[in-house]
């Protein structure tokens, strides 16, 4: 009979008669607050040198902008003036350039100056 009362009798668990036990507060110990610290000054620090290469890649792609610009108006000056060399190399090219520049006349030349037509 002892048996059948037992069987009948629904278990005992631990929820239904003990009372909730206060949880504890976490302590951290000072080594676990130092290791905290430790990660995160060296995350901070991580960052903050990311963000100066960011800021260090900006600058240079604007120098190197500005002087690639330089760079072609360089190698336009350089087309131009070698153009020009060519040119002075060539005798008829210089007499011409004279005469048109500086006035320069031919033994035996005489230069007239037309008015400028007024379109009215």
């Amino acid at each position: 009979m002892a048996e059948n009362k037992k069987k009948n009798q629904a278990p005992a668990s631990k929820h239904t008669k003990t009372q909730a036990k206060p949880k504890k507060k976490k302590q951290y110990t000072p080594f676990l607050k130092f290791i905290c610290f430790l990660v995160i000054g060296a995350s901070a620090y991580l960052l903050l040198e990311v963000f100066k290469e960011v800021y260090t890649t900006i600058n240079l792609k604007k120098q190197l902008a500005e002087v690639q610009d330089k760079y072609q108006q360089v190698q336009d000056e350089n087309s131009y003036l070698t153009t020009e060399k060519e040119k002075l190399e060539d005798p008829d090219y210089v007499a011409s350039y004279a005469r048109g520049t500086y006035l320069l006349t031919k033994d035996d030349e005489q230069v007239f100056y037309l008015p400028e037509s007024s379109s009215n």
